[in-house]
């Protein structure tokens, strides 16, 4: 039965788990709480690079005050060998008498074996608290699991007219300071960015989290490249050997071309193409494939379009300024009216708030 202190302490294990967003690829960012007689004596969350587990590091930080405790965990516990032992093992060695969890984990290797394994042990066994929260904070995980991608996060920036770029495509700058901050922690949040070719030409962005003492949680760099237009002096592809710059091109792009762009660093990989245009839902697979679990767009009219049209955005992280760019600027969508986000059947408003002078509205599948 669910109690107001375990939603409350629940709550907590998602707070810390979101530390681990972006970093904790290709696991899940699981936050845990190990709680003694209403105290928290240990707090743990998913380590950068997925290892070690939230529950193995609140585990180790509660010590012997572990024995008799319960942990909440904001996802099922782990039950199987992977490049480390099961953190079931570790829960009973510890002496924990009760597990709390948000979600059972959809990963087949799991998928309530840990909750069995804990019950057969003795350990009582809560599930399903906060869940909404969880499913949300766990959504690329689970949309790799079960879909076979990473969650999709569409960001825009569009002006008082719904413009996005002025004339001959030239870059604007639409939003403000604050709101160019708000999109450097977003992209220390996802795993990995996605761009096109015509950004990557048109505006030499780096694409990377630049906020004080954040510089480290810079997301791989995607570009999607089908001819490799890239040059090798742009900022993306020289400083590939520091942040990691994946790109993905059509199978019949110039392998002179690839040769130039790997002996800086960037890892140039191969999908289907038609038309100049790359297979989307072959990019995000080869993504998953490599353990990406949640990325965000950030792209111009065109690819940006391509993904609403292809039904692949999950979330909309969309920045309206208070300035208009003008009736010749560019559309946010190429081809595509604004209202095609803001007003689809298949996503909702979930959220506004002001980002200094500008706004941000929030949208997420139905």
């Amino acid at each position: 039965m669910t109690s107001d202190l375990d939603t409350r302490f629940m709550s907590l294990a998602l707070t810390l788990g979101r530390r681990g967003l972006g970093n904790a690829w290709p696991n899940p960012a699981v936050g845990a709480v190990v709680v003694k007689d209403g105290m928290v004596v240990g707090r743990g969350w998913t380590q950068p690079g997925g290892r070690p587990h939230a529950e193995v590091e609140a585990l180790r930080r509660a010590a012997e005050a572990a024995r008799g405790a319960t942990l909440y965990a904001t996802l099922e516990p782990c039950s199987h060998h992977g490049k480390t032992p099961p953190c079931v093992d570790a829960i009973m060695a510890a002496g924990i008498a009760r597990v709390v969890s948000a979600l059972e984990d959809p990963n087949p290797k799991i998928a309530g074996q840990g909750h069995a394994r804990l019950r057969a042990a003795g350990v009582a066994v809560t599930s399903g608290v906060s869940a909404e929260a969880a499913l949300r904070a766990h959504a690329g995980h689970i949309s790799r699991v079960r879909r076979g991608r990473p969650h999709v996060t569409l960001k825009l920036a569009v002006s008082a007219d719904g413009k996005a770029g002025l004339a001959g495509r030239r870059p604007a700058d639409i939003t403000g300071q604050a709101a160019r901050e708000r999109v450097h922690l977003m992209r220390a949040m996802n795993d990995a960015v996605i761009s096109g070719i015509g950004t990557v030409l048109s505006d030499d962005p780096q694409l990377t989290c630049r906020l004080p003492g954040m510089e480290h949680r810079s997301p791989v760099r995607v570009v999607l490249d089908s001819s490799l237009r890239q040059p090798p002096s742009s900022r993306l592809a020289s400083s590939a050997a520091r942040t990691l710059d994946w790109t993905f091109a059509d199978q019949a792009a110039p392998p002179e071309k690839e040769r130039a762009l790997t002996d800086l660093g960037v890892e140039v990989l191969r999908v289907p193409g038609k038309n100049g245009r790359l297979d989307l839902g072959a990019v995000l697979s080869g993504l998953a494939g490599r353990g990406i679990t949640r990325v965000m767009v950030e792209a111009g009219p065109i690819l940006s379009a391509a993904f609403v049209t292809a039904d692949l955005v999950d979330e909309v992280a969309l920045f309206s300024s208070r300035k208009a760019l003008g009736p010749n600027a560019l559309d946010a969508l190429e081809g595509l009216p604004l209202t095609a986000l803001t007003q689809a059947q298949g996503l909702r408003l979930v959220g506004s708030q002001a980002v200094g002078e500008d706004r941000l509205d929030m949208f997420e599948r139905k």
